[in-house]
């Protein structure tokens, strides 16, 4: 999947695809976890928009009109060279933290 990544004072604003079927758990809050190839170098404190890739997309994706807060990255542990499990929480209006 493709990444577009932009710098915000000292994180990293990432503009990733993310696949139809997975809107909707990360929107109702039952997956807040994303697993990555790591060619863009997340970090935690870094910000992540979603953009539905092409396919099943509507008009109206309602995911890509929110921003994600990285909250933890996590590499190695048994998990693929190359690749990192982070943690999302997403930000609201007015709320840094999300």
């Amino acid at each position: 999947m493709s990444a577009e990544r932009t710098v915000t004072g000292m994180a990293k604003t990432h503009k990733i695809k993310l696949n139809y079927e997975f809107q909707e758990p990360i929107l109702s809050g039952e997956k807040m976890f994303e697993v990555r190839y790591n060619d863009r170098g997340y970090q935690k404190g870094d910000l992540v928009e979603f953009h539905v890739a092409e396919g099943r997309k509507n008009a109206y994706e309602p995911i890509e009109s929110r921003v994600y807060k990285i909250t933890y990255v996590l590499s190695g542990w048994h998990i693929e060279p190359g690749y990192v499990v982070f943690g999302i929480k997403e930000v609201k209006d007015g709320d840094g933290d999300g």
